[in-house]
This record gives structure tokens, C-alpha cells and sequence, in this order.
């Protein structure tokens, strides 16, 4: 699992790893026709050329002063110093005698080919011509070894080219993102005030309707309002406080030494008046001891409010919610169980997708997918399983933390509620 910080700034990574890996795939892929289109078109023309002067050699060439590199073979001729062994090929010789059409051949030998070929002259000689292709061979090697290097040099040019059009190309995509954040943060803030100012005052109209007794279709439509004002707060909340999450470590809140127990029993008990109006019964199964862990306490609040809020809200009444706290390998683990309908155990990475629904009081929002931001951001693990019907358990583990609290700062990232 991973939060959409971390999701955006892989995203850009891949981007930029993607068009680094193709240019540099197609620089390298055109050295490589290149040369090998060089290194095809010069070995035809070599044999082409030495088997013209072959052909020329055997059919009209001095027998006794032969060309450089080849050597004529005929009967009553005597064979020069220089002549490689096992020639001539008496084979071939033998067939031009059989049949009187030429004959050409290669052959691999000492290190090196010879092209040989044999026939009769217009004059009714037998010669076999055999020409050594040593220095031709030679001349590939070197173009081989060169375009070698080309393709390492060229490799080299595409990875710093593959890494500067990637870094270029995918700034704006970068950039993007950090306008949306700024843009989010920005306007979650301006909106903060009037929003919580809304609320007050619908808090207000809606006490002043049940003291002066208006009709019932009014004091509903205020609290209405009143829960439609609340819950915008929440989602201005959830914003600043992923925005925070997300931002540099010079805006990210400070972290300190937070009891979790004594965290989670303090939800628990903000949370007691809508436990009894669901008719739900909450148990809180925490040890007398503290169980610190490192982070940000406005942040850690809202992760364990939100199970908490998740399990009211999808566990039918005289159901029972369980939250229990504990250590476990170096690491404090929260587990919230409860006795509601569940869910389908494939669904469970989707709910932690932003504005994903789920359930018969699912709503669309932040809510576990900013749960999950929070656990990653502490460099926890989030865990969920469930059988339809059965109910649902999710489990936070945190590394555990070895500081003592500090005093708590005031008004932090996403603390409040309007």
C-alpha cells in the first residue's frame, strides 16, 4: 500500500525511468543498424571484389607471377615457396576435369578462409586459383572493434541523453503535481474559516429552532444543514492534513513521542455519544503501561477516528466494536474488530482508494485512503481482512517509539473539527 504522495512521485520516476529507457533503447538500436548495415555492406563488397579478381587471376593470370595473396595452381607448374598447405584441392580438380564447368569453393584453414576456384582456360589448361582472405578479415575485425566502441560511446550518449529528456519532459507533469498540492492546501486553508463559520451559525439556528419551537420540517432541514456543514469540515480537514503529509519536511508538521493507548482511549470517548445512539457497545482492550510511537499526533488522531468512524458506521445496531492495543516484534499494533456485514475480501485494496464506496453507510471521501496515507507516512503497515457477514478487522502497526511526549502544539494540521 502506498499514499498518493508516494503513488504521484513514483508515477514521475516511471515517467522519467520510461523515456530515459526508450531514447536510450533507440539510440542504441540505430548505432547497432547503422554499423551492422556498414559492417554487411563492406563484407559483400569484399568478397565481391576478391572473387572478381579471383575469376580474373584463374582465367587469364601468369602462373608464375601470380597476384598478392593468391597463388595458381596447374599441372607442370612448379608451386612457389610461399603457397599454403593442402593445396590444391584435388577434388575440384577432378570434378572441372568430369564435367568442365568451374568450380568454386571456401575453405576454412590455419586460422584464416581461402576462396578457391577451378577451371579450364580457353586454352584447355586445368588451374585452380586460391586466393587468402587474411587482410579482408583483418579489416572486419577492426570495423567490428570500432563500431564496438561506437556502440559503448553510444550507449553512454543515450543513457545521458535518455536521463536529461526524461528530467525535461516530465518536469511539467512534476510541476503539475506540485501546483495541484499547493492549489489544495491553499484553498483548503481560505475556505477553513468561512466554512467553520457556517457551521457555528447553523449550530446556532438549529438550537434557537428547538427553543422556539418551529415546525419539524425546519428544525430537520437545520440539522441537516448542520451535518452538511460538519462533514465539509472533515473533508477540509482530510485535505490540509494530506497536504501536509505530502509537503516538504520544512512544512510537514513536527513529530514527538505520542501515546497511542491513551490516544485511542481519548477516541473512543469522543466518539461514545454516536456508539450510543447506534446502540453499538465499543471495547477498549489497551495495557496500563504506555505505548509510544514517533509521529504527528493530529495525524494519528484522524487515522484511528477514521476506523473508528468506519466501524460505527457499517455495524448494525447492538453490534460490538473491539479496539485493542499491543506490542508486537519492536512495534505497536492497533487492531479495531467489529461485528458488522464486512466485506468481500477482494475489494479490500479498493478501499483504500480515494472517493471509493463501499458498504450499506460507505460514503465517498478521504477517509481510509487518507488512513493509509498517515500509516505510511510513520513508516507503518495497514492491514484489513473480512468475510461477508462476518465482520471486519483492520490492523495499524507502527514502530514503536522511545521518546516521552512533548507538550502539544496548538491548533495542528487537521486537528479541528467546525
Amino acid at each position: 500500500m502506498r499514499s498518493s504522495a508516494h503513488a504521484e512521485l513514483a508515477a514521475v520516476r516511471r515517467a522519467r525511468l520510461r523515456i530515459s529507457v526508450i531514447t536510450g533503447a533507440i539510440i542504441t538500436l540505430l548505432v547497432a543498424v547503422v554499423g551492422g548495415i556498414a559492417h554487411t555492406v563492406m563484407t559483400h563488397a569484399q568478397d565481391e571484389q576478391v572473387w572478381r579478381e579471383l575469376r580474373y587471376g584463374a582465367a587469364r593470370g601468369d602462373l608464375s607471377s601470380p597476384p598478392g595473396c593468391t597463388w595458381l595452381y596447374a599441372p607442370g607448374v612448379p608451386r612457389l615457396a610461399n603457397a599454403p598447405a593442402g593445396f590444391p584441392v584435388r577434388a575440384d580438380l577432378d570434378r572441372v576435369r568430369a564435367t568442365g564447368e568451374a568450380v568454386e569453393r571456401t575453405v576454412r584453414r590455419d586460422h584464416t578462409v581461402y576462396l578457391v576456384r577451378s577451371q579450364l582456360r580457353a586454352d584447355g589448361e586445368m588451374v585452380q586459383a586460391v586466393f587468402d582472405m587474411r587482410f579482408q578479415l583483418a579489416d572486419r575485425s577492426y570495423l567490428l572493434r570500432a563500431l564496438g566502441a561506437a556502440e559503448a560511446v553510444g550507449l553512454v550518449a543515450a543513457a545521458v541523453t535518455g536521463v536529461v529528456l526524461g528530467r525535461r519532459a516530465v518536469a511539467p507533469l512534476a510541476e503539475a503535481l506540485a501546483r495541484q498540492r499547493r492549489f489544495v492546501t491553499d484553498a483548503s486553508h481560505e475556505l477553513r474559516t468561512p466554512v467553520t463559520q457556517v457551521y457555528t451559525r447553523a449550530q446556532v439556528l438549529s438550537r434557537q429552532a428547538s427553543a422556539e419551537d418551529l415546525p419539524a420540517r425546519h428544525r430537520d432541514e437545520l440539522a441537516r444543514l448542520v451535518g452538511s456543514a460538519g462533514r465539509l469540515g472533515e473533508v477540509l480537514d482530510d485535505l490540509l492534513l494530506s497536504a501536509s503529509l505530502a509537503a516538504g519536511p520544512a512544512r510537514r508538521p513536527e513529530r514527538r513521542a505520542v501515546d497511542l493507548a491513551e490516544l485511542a482511549r481519548s477516541v473512543v470517548a469522543e466518539e461514545s455519544d454516536r456508539a450510543r445512539e447506534g446502540r453499538l457497545t465499543i471495547t477498549v482492550d489497551t495495557p496500563p503501561h504506555p505505548l509510544f510511537v514517533d509521529g504527528i499526533e493530529s495525524a494519528l488522531r484522524r487515522a484511528v477516528a477514521e476506523l473508528l468512524t468506519n466501524a460505527i458506521g457499517h455495524t448494525p445496531a447492538h453490534g460490538r466494536i473491539t479496539v485493542a492495543l499491543g506490542r508486537v516484534r519492536g512495534a505497536v499494533e492497533l487492531t479495531v474488530t467489529d461485528t458488522g456485514a464486512g466485506f468481500d475480501p477482494t475489494e479490500t485494496e479498493r478501499l483504500f482508494e480515494r472517493f471509493h464506496r463501499s458498504g450499506r453507510h460507505g460514503r465517498y471521501g478521504l477517509g481510509l485512503a487518507l488512513l493509509r496515507e498517515v500509516v505510511i507516512h510513520h513508516g507503518g503497515t495497514l492491514a484489513a481482512s473480512s468475510r461477508p457477514g462476518s465482520g471486519a478487522r483492520f490492523i495499524i502497526r507502527l514502530p514503536e517509539g522511545t521518546g516521552r511526549p512533548a507538550p502539544a502544539t496548538a491548533h495542528p494540521v487537521g486537528s479541528g473539527r467546525p
